[in-house]
């Protein structure tokens, strides 16, 4: 599943491309998403120019030229491709993972502009498009979760407050998006590697240091996740197909059973399941 940065790349590529482009023509060809498409999908949407293309978490937000806006969530396997016309469409993949062109299979949705389209591919199916009637109501769809690492709201306080007095470790309230948004697996077992501090430490165990450097480091491992173009990406916009590079930088992610990368470290990186998800952590560093 892609994770904030992952969806932030996408919305940089779409932003290049879409804004003040109007909707030309919308074919739905499987409505059964995790959220259904709604039957008047193609008409909302049709002669609509997009104004702005904004993103909350893992969100992409199209703000189009009535009230309405389009709430685009990939699940875990959807992609966003774009296909110009009268041209050879070597790499088309703006999303992650996958294969960089359009796959033969499981293109739910096309948009059409004037001179390319845009097609969204989810074998999984548990992506989907929901239409928001007007700000009030974006703002109500967003209300129970979390803010971003890079929101004001996000800070020591917050964090501790969260954390005190609960059971529940620390790998699994990075993972909350009720307690902040944006935040998955492979960049939670990141942020906890830099804070030292092991992913099964309950809540309650965290003191106002931890917290401060768990504030300090979701913002550090997200923005240089984003700079690097995300992890396992491929931009529309790279003619060669190139891909995301964090996942060079990861420290403990996929790396079971090698040295720990702290130069004074004598750990190696370990791998547990923790609510049946994978996570890495250094055996020694991290207490």
């Amino acid at each position: 599943m892609p994770e904030l940065p992952e969806v932030e790349i996408v919305r940089q590529s779409l932003n290049k491309k879409i804004i003040q482009k109007t909707i030309k023509k919308v074919i739905v060809r499987n409505r059964n998403l995790r959220i259904k498409v709604p039957i008047k999908f193609k008409k909302i949407l049709e002669n609509q120019k997009i104004l702005n293309v904004d993103r909350f978490s893992k969100y992409l937000i199209l703000f189009l030229s009535g009230r309405n806006k389009l709430l685009i969530h990939l699940g875990m396997s959807g992609t966003i491709h774009l296909l110009e016309q009268n041209k050879k469409n070597f790499f088309t993949n703006m999303s992650f993972y996958s294969s960089p062109e359009l796959p033969n299979k499981h293109n739910h949705i096309e948009i059409f502009f004037d001179k390319f389209r845009l097609v969204y591919n989810d074998p999984r199916r548990f992506g989907f498009f929901e239409i928001i009637k007007d700000q009030q109501s974006l703002e109500k769809r967003f209300k129970k979760l979390g803010p971003e690492p890079f929101n004001s709201r996000f800070n020591i306080n917050y964090i501790y407050n969260k954390l005190k007095d609960k059971k529940k470790n620390v790998k699994n309230f990075l993972l909350d998006q009720n307690f902040i948004s944006g935040i998955g697996n492979i960049y939670a077992s990141e942020i906890l590697y830099l804070s030292k501090i092991n992913p099964s430490k309950e809540g309650r165990s965290i003191n106002k240091t931890e917290c401060k450097k768990i504030f300090k480091n979701s913002k550090l491992v997200l923005l240089n996740a984003i700079k690097k173009g995300g992890s396992s990406i491929r931009d529309f916009k790279d003619a060669l197909g190139k891909k995301g590079s964090f996942q060079k930088n990861f420290k403990v992610y996929g790396r079971e059973g090698l040295k720990c990368k702290r130069i004074d470290c004598k750990g190696s990186i370990q791998k547990k399941n923790i609510s049946n998800r994978s996570t890495f952590f250094c055996n020694f560093c991290q207490k």
